[in-house]
């Protein structure tokens, strides 16, 4: 394949897993973010006490896909990590999350729903349980046994020894690869590239021609605390009627600050795109299907020179993994010419 000038959107672990390996094969990149930093919503930092933070949200990776652990152990030493979540009832007490026997045990298996799901779901994405699809729920699966990790059936399940952020960094640190950060995408610069793989909200690269596409978001409410630890585990989800879904206290991960006097702690706040600086997060897969159907409309516009990648690009709830494992095969299809 001759060398092409390739334009990527975004600087997550889609656009920058597609970058890496076309550069690679000669290819000039060009990747662009709008934020002002790279690792999309993996993005991680240090604050002010030396903790790691993730800034939109805890990302444990976990995955049985030998192949991606591969692609990315080239730009990262891994921690093994398994990730612990407990659910806080009403009155304070503790239970195993996902629901395993001794959560039944205590709760009563049919009382999991109501008490574990039911809330959660009605506030993570402002529709009633039997309003989302059956698919979301399910990746919390009740168990009959004692395990008490959150991600039993993985294989792999590590965080990167220096974050996500260093992680994309190394990734692209190549000689092919020219990155912009606070940079907003136009169309009118494609006319300078080859090829365009964006990772923007696909209703937004279209003008919203059939309307938007709902996507649920979250406020971060980050706080320090002068206590050297203050809860079980990394995160604890909350079965409550308050506006918070779940705490993560960082300090609690691998790797993530030894401040011996203070922790930080961070509350989730879920609410609509539209109320927070149109942040899309998670794109909302209904019972019905309609907001798929409207993304596949928004699709069949797409120009032969563009391909659309990533969680808002393809409008799917894609974990990091997958995000990987999903751009890999679009960069094998656009290297073996497969791409329109």
């Amino acid at each position: 394949m001759s060398k092409k000038k390739i334009l990527i959107v975004g600087t997550g672990f889609s656009g920058s897993t597609i970058a890496r390996l076309l550069a690679e094969t000669g290819h000039e990149v060009n990747i662009i973010d709008k934020r002002n930093h790279i690792a999309g919503n993996a993005y991680d930092y240090e604050n002010e006490l030396g903790i790691r933070i993730h800034k939109y949200g805890p990302h444990i990776f976990h995955t049985n896909n030998n192949t991606v652990v591969d692609f990315l152990s080239r730009f990262t030493d891994f921690l093994t990590y398994k990730h612990k979540v407990r659910a806080m009832l009403h009155d304070g007490n503790e239970v195993v999350l996902p629901p395993n026997k001794e959560t039944q045990d205590l709760l009563g298996l049919e009382n999991i729903n109501k008490v574990l799901f039911e809330p959660y779901t009605l506030k993570m994405w402002g529709i009633s349980i039997n309003e989302i699809n059956p698919d979301i729920i399910n990746r919390v699966k009740i168990r009959n046994d004692y395990n008490e990790n959150y991600f039993p059936n993985d294989e792999f399940q590590y965080m990167p020894k220096n974050g996500y952020t260093k992680l994309i960094e190394k990734m692209l640190d190549h000689k092919n690869i020219f990155l912009e950060t606070s940079k907003n995408f136009t169309k009118n610069i494609e006319d300078n590239y080859t090829h365009i793989f964006n990772s923007m909200p696909i209703d937004e690269y279209f003008e919203f021609k059939f309307g938007h596409l709902p996507y649920r978001s979250i406020k971060f409410h980050n706080y320090n605390i002068p206590h050297v630890s203050v809860n079980s585990v990394p995160t604890i989800n909350f079965t409550h009627d308050e506006k918070y879904t779940r705490v993560t206290e960082w300090k609690k991960f691998p790797n993530h600050g030894e401040n011996k006097s203070w922790t930080t702690l961070t509350f989730e706040e879920p609410c609509d795109f539209t109320d927070n600086n149109f942040e899309r997060y998670y794109p909302v897969k209904d019972i019905d299907g309609k907001n798929r159907k409207k993304y596949s409309k928004y699709l069949s516009l797409t120009p032969k020179n563009v391909t659309f990648i990533g969680r808002c690009g393809l409008y799917a709830y894609l974990d990091m993994h997958q995000a990987v494992s999903s751009a890999m095969a679009i960069a094998r299809d656009f290297l073996d010419g497969k791409n329109k």
